[in-house]
């Protein structure tokens, strides 16, 4: 039929242009494996033909691992961004905590939780314009989310956790710097110590002989916690007296008294207190009790002034002091007897 094309041609006409796109193809240059290399070398050539060169000539210098081209350029290149991601962040978290510090109107706890925050805003914002610099696409880490949220779900759950912990215990109050709180050490030992800084991870604690404990921020959310000054610093102490049966009692109660007012960290109100706690097997047991403000300056410290007082005002009006006597009783027996005669016989004869 008349206008028809011959099939002989079809299959000519459609092979040229696959052709010509696979040739294309080929000879397409690599293109770097960090997208802002590429941009910054283009960048550069076209101000300074120098400088240009001596880029072409560190990003001849390349690595070629499968369809990834790593060049000695865009290492340098990833080098620089890191640097100047990690001081920016450094530094814009640096400056945050300056503005925070500056508002008076916030406490300690509530500027320290502020700069904690502002802190993971600040790395996570550098975390992301780092990838943003360095040509990364999110959507091909979705692959590997799964396997990320695992990580994090055994190996760092704990680290999360004591984060979370840290957050909230700011949050709420119920633990802040400088409060004192009672801790216990390996060998069961309790004793206290001032709370001198509130971490991503624990808590440091350091005591009156200095030793300083990290205490996990998640052991302080579940476990039981006896803080000395969570409402109020103020601390009531115990000091333990024992007087002679034969003592005057009134004499013996005022002069604990005076010597608990004569100690300058002690309270005027409220005022010291003692009592009359039980009949000892040598003495009469008395408690004076009273209270101070700073116990994180020390609580043996007063306890020994309000003694050493008192041993001196015991001295002046004779109150006695006990110490613990006991009555021997012995049986006799003949093997006793016998002993007792040797010894005196010993003793009445004559030396040379």
């Amino acid at each position: 039929m008349q206008g028809e094309t011959p099939p002989a041609d079809a299959p000519a006409a459609e092979t040229t242009p696959v052709e010509q796109a696979w040739s294309l193809a080929e000879d397409a240059p690599e293109e770097s494996s960090v997208a802002a290399a590429e941009g910054i070398r283009e960048a550069v050539s076209s101000q300074n033909e120098t400088v240009g060169s001596l880029l072409d000539t560190l990003d001849a210098v390349a690595l070629s691992l499968g369809d990834m081209r790593i060049s000695l350029f865009d290492i340098v290149i990833v080098a620089a961004i890191l640097f100047g991601v990690i001081f920016f962040a450094w530094f814009a978290s640096r400056l945050a905590r300056r503005g925070v510090r500056r508002f008076t109107k916030l406490d300690e706890t509530q500027q320290l939780l502020a700069e904690k925050i502002l802190t993971i805003v600040v790395w996570s914002a550098a975390f992301f314009l780092g990838i943003d610099l360095l040509g990364i696409d999110l959507t091909a880490l979705a692959v590997f989310s799964g396997a990320f949220g695992l990580a994090i779900g055994f190996g760092l759950q704990k680290t999360f956790g004591n984060l979370i912990a840290g957050i909230i215990l700011l949050m709420d109050k119920s633990i802040k710097p400088s409060d004192v709180i009672a801790v216990t050490d390996m060998a069961g030992n309790e004793t206290f110590g001032q709370i001198r800084k509130i971490g991503v991870r624990a808590v440091s604690i350091t005591t009156r002989d200095q030793r300083e404990y990290l205490i996990p921020n998640e052991n302080l959310m579940i476990n039981q916690v006896e803080n000395w000054s969570y409402s109020s610093k103020n601390v009531r102490m115990q000091v333990l007296v024992g007087v002679s049966y034969e003592a005057d009692m009134h004499l013996a109660e005022e002069l604990m008294l005076e010597a608990a007012k004569s100690c300058e960290r002690v309270l005027k109100a409220p005022p010291p207190t003692v009592w009359m706690s039980e009949y000892g097997d040598n003495s009469v047991n008395f408690t004076i009790h009273c209270w101070i403000r700073d116990p994180e300056d020390g609580v043996g410290n007063v306890r020994s002034a309000v003694l050493k007082k008192l041993w001196w005002l015991f001295k002046e009006h004779g109150v006695e002091i006990p110490f613990p006597q006991r009555d021997i009783h012995i049986r006799s027996s003949d093997q006793l007897e016998r002993w007792f005669g040797t010894m005196a016989g010993q003793k009445s004869e004559p030396r040379d």
